[in-house]
Parts: C-alpha cells; sequence; structure tokens
C-alpha cells in the first residue's frame, strides 16, 4: 500500500519547535536537509521508498475557463503554495508502518538542533475504483 507524508508550511497543527526555517541557522538547516536525506536512504534499503519532493512556495491555481478563454489563476482558497513544503511516497505494508514513518520523520531537527516534532498529513493512495456488489 501506498501513502503519501505530506509536510506542510503551515495549516497543520502547531510544531513542538515551531521556529520558521528562514530563521534556523546554516548549520540547523544542514542538519535538517541531512536528517531527510538519511530517512530516504534508510527507506530506500528497505524497499519502502517511492519518491521524496521539497516544494518552493511558489505557484498559482490554475481553472479552466471555457474554450478560447486563458486559464484563471489564484482562486478564493487557501493555495498550496502556502501550505505544502514537499512530500514523501512510501510503499509499506500497513497503516501502522505508515505511521510509525511519519513519527521518524516528524522528528528531524530543526532550530536549536531540536527535534521539530511537526504534524505530517498520511494520506493512503487510491487504489481502484470501488467495485458494487449487489
Amino acid at each position: 500500500m501506498k501513502y503519501l507524508l505530506l509536510k506542510h508550511y503551515r495549516g497543520a497543527p502547531t510544531a513542538a519547535n515551531d521556529v520558521p526555517m528562514d530563521r534556523w541557522t546554516p548549520a540547523e538547516v544542514d542538519a535538517h536537509m541531512r536528517y531527510m536525506h538519511d530517512f530516504a536512504a534508510r527507506l530506500e534499503e528497505t524497499g519502502e521508498f517511492v519518491d521524496t519532493q521539497a516544494l518552493l512556495p511558489d505557484g498559482a491555481f490554475v481553472r479552466y475557463d471555457g474554450p478560447g478563454r486563458p486559464p484563471v489563476t489564484d482562486g478564493p482558497f487557501a493555495e498550496t503554495k502556502d501550505l505544502i513544503a514537499g512530500w514523501y511516497i512510501i510503499d509499506v505494508e500497513s497503516w501502522e508502518r505508515a505511521v510509525e514513518l511519519a513519527g521518524e520523520l516528524s522528528a528531524a531537527p530543526g532550530a536549536g538542533g531540536e527535534p521539530i516534532h511537526e504534524w505530517l498529513e498520511v494520506r493512503p493512495f487510491f487504489t481502484g475504483s470501488p467495485t458494487v456488489n449487489e
């Protein structure tokens, strides 16, 4: 089963070590990035790694607005560029394992070298259309 471990810039409950990354020292940023890299490497070794990406806060909502009309951007809703920092995609045997890995990822170091204890969103991938049984 594949799961998305979604990291947020904001919008999730407040992390225990809630100092924004732009206020970290270069050494703190390096330690955090090293932790993330090492986490992915461990998952590669166990065969549980699928993908990881970090996102920049740039971007826009786009909506189709009819033939011959330009797309509409920046809708009235909260934009993911303000919320989503990045993700890991994992392929694990159970929900419990996905939650366990999210807990480990939540412990990445932040300001002062202390674990962030950030909240991560864990979402299972949709694997197929449900069937109707009569």
